[in-house]
């Protein structure tokens, strides 16, 4: 059946119609197997009553109706009646939602609809709508649910209620429920063309978008994720494995390829499903006739361009000729797969994204030093950044505030000088090429140190040989300590979770990225330093500069001893 496609939007109506309640003077619905008297459920004992929908009133209640009718001349009383009505509706549909009883709801529609007493708002027909969507999940609903979803759906756009997200998402899931991915799509275009308070989310794409795939409508399903491109919705897993399978089937290696590396970026660890479907790619005679980019002799510039994207990845396309070999194994714990023994790569972020990092920090540090008033006249930030181009030979930085406090807080605690140290020896012991680390510490910590007959003459060796750095008054470590770690692609030894305001500021998905790479932690157990250094390698798809690819598959308690890689090598390999 061809879907009635109304005029959707009104572009008077900008904003969701605030709900207006329900009720009047004590009335009955009965529906199915429950009385709902005002907004009070009553189950009633006879579960197999049929579904029948009525008003009925007592005797008592009409002497009050025909009392009510006589005064009606009072427009306040009037409002209230026709206010709790719509309040009443209300309360019983989402009674049903919870339920999920979309025979009673429906009868409670109709009921309105006939008694003709009840002006039914947005949040009424929100209601009605999501219980259709829900419903299309049980096959002896769906039919109903798409056919009446459709006509509540009409009714509220000719009442001029302009739908909000949650509506479109709701007959979004319908449309593509009866297979109509054009119709699904072009709700939310519409919406998105229309603007408003509600805006599109991951949830209002995706009917469209799974229904072109399953339906292997390839074009428009890329059609629908550039949408969503450009509207700033980023694809979850379930979504870039439907458009990956919808590749394989087609036989679009080239997009393959790009939801491969999607999947490496957005997602991680795969699930068993998404897995299969890799599986399923590497294992077709497409697979293997696919012609390599052209460069696949050309180490020299994949190893340019894995390095340029943080490792584990070139992105330069197809590499190398032949069968795909597809494995499952184990990789150990310094990263070696053990089915082809290929080392995996820590993977880092790119340089392009590495750089706006450094750029928004640089950016922060000196708004925040603007509005900064001191007494004190305050060194600006393009100084470090000075120092740091002639001394930036660091392997590591370390946030000292946070060292030398650890664990100091007891009655004679204070700042460990002594922590400290033994961090900065360590480093320099582990470093290859014998280099010290970098301390950032405040300057009023700095001259507490130095004025110490005790720890003055270490803290003026650490300053003579640009061991230490100190940071000026108004200013905050963080922004230093973190923008020299960015700035030299170098490790960062802190405890501190980075979860200050500073750091909402950035990217959620780069910086946890970030931190994965480059941040160590530390303990001191009796006294004695341990580091716990970034993994040896990333837990997200790699393609190798061979042209090899290894695929991590979610675990339990995501356990790397138990987790499955998919080793896919090639047989010249």
């Amino acid at each position: 059946m061809k879907l009635k496609k109304p005029s959707l939007f009104s572009s008077s109506l900008l904003c969701a119609v605030p709900c207006v309640l329900l009720s009047q003077a004590p009335r009955r619905v009965r529906v199915s197997s429950s009385v709902f008297v005002n907004a009070k459920p009553v189950t009633l004992r006879n579960r197999a009553v049929n579904l029948r929908v009525y008003y009925s009133m007592a005797p008592a209640d009409q002497n009050r109706s025909r009392h009510h009718d006589e005064s009606s001349s009072k427009p306040n009383k009037k409002k209230k009646s026709s206010h709790n009505l719509e309040k009443n509706l209300f309360v019983n549909l989402n009674f049903c939602s919870k339920s999920k009883d979309l025979s009673a709801a429906l009868a409670l529609y109709d009921a309105a609809i006939t008694s003709g007493d009840v002006r039914l708002g947005q949040q009424h027909f929100q209601s009605l709508l999501y219980l259709c969507s829900a419903s299309i999940s049980d096959p002896s609903l769906q039919t109903l649910a798409i056919d009446r979803g459709f006509q509540i759906f009409n009714r509220m756009v000719s009442s001029g209620i302009t739908p909000n997200e949650s509506s479109v998402t709701a007959v979004a899931r319908l449309a593509a429920a009866k297979g109509d991915g054009d119709y699904a799509f072009k709700l939310v275009k519409d919406f998105v063309v229309v603007g408003g308070v509600s805006v599109p989310r991951l949830r209002t794409y995706g009917p469209a978008l799974l229904c072109f795939c399953d339906k292997l409508e390839a074009e428009k399903a890329y059609e629908v994720e550039e949408h969503m491109d450009a509207s700033g919705i980023a694809l979850e897993e379930a979504e870039i494995s439907a458009l990956l399978k919808v590749s394989v089937a087609t036989g679009r290696e080239n997009k393959v390829y790009r939801y491969l590396h999607k999947l490496r970026e957005c997602v991680g660890c795969l699930s068993e499903e998404t897995s299969k479907i890799i599986e399923e790619w590497f294992c077709r005679e497409t697979a293997s006739e696919v012609i390599e980019s052209g460069i696949g002799s050309d180490v020299e510039l994949l190893r340019a361009a894995a390095l340029k994207n943080g490792g584990g990845w070139h992105g330069l396309g197809w590499i190398g000729k032949g069968k795909w070999i597809v494995k499952k194994g184990n990789v150990s714990q310094a990263g070696e797969c053990l089915s082809c023994g290929e080392h995996l790569a820590c993977v880092d972020t790119n340089e392009v994204e590495t750089e706006k990092f450094v750029d928004s920090l640089v950016a922060l540090a000196m708004e925040r030093k603007a509005k900064i008033n001191s007494c004190e006249p305050m060194a600006d930030f393009s100084e470090f950044q000075e120092w740091l181009k002639k001394h930036g030979d660091y392997e590591a930085i370390l946030d000292g505030a946070n060292i030398g406090l650890y664990q100091q807080n007891f009655a004679d605690g204070g700042f460990s000088l002594t922590q400290l140290e033994a961090v900065v020896k360590e480093l320099y012991n582990k470093s290859g090429n014998k280099k010290w680390p970098l301390i950032l510490l405040h300057k009023k910590r700095v001259n507490a140190l130095l004025e110490n007959p005790i720890h003055g003459n270490l803290v003026e060796e650490w300053i003579n040989n640009n061991v230490l750095y100190t940071t000026p008054p108004g200013s905050n470590d963080d922004w230093y300590w973190l923008y020299a770690t960015a700035k030299l692609k170098c490790l960062l030894v802190t405890n501190d979770e980075m979860r200050d305001h500073i750091f909402e500021l950035l990217s959620s998905s780069f910086f946890q990225k970030w931190k994965e790479r480059h941040q160590v932690r530390y303990t001191f157990v009796k006294g004695c330093l341990k580091l716990e250094m970034p993994p040896p390698f990333s837990v997200v798809i790699q393609e190798s500069e061979k042209g090899s690819w290894h695929v991590p598959i979610t675990c339990q308690n995501n356990e790397e001893s138990l987790r499955n890689w998919i080793c896919i090598t090639r047989q010249s390999l």
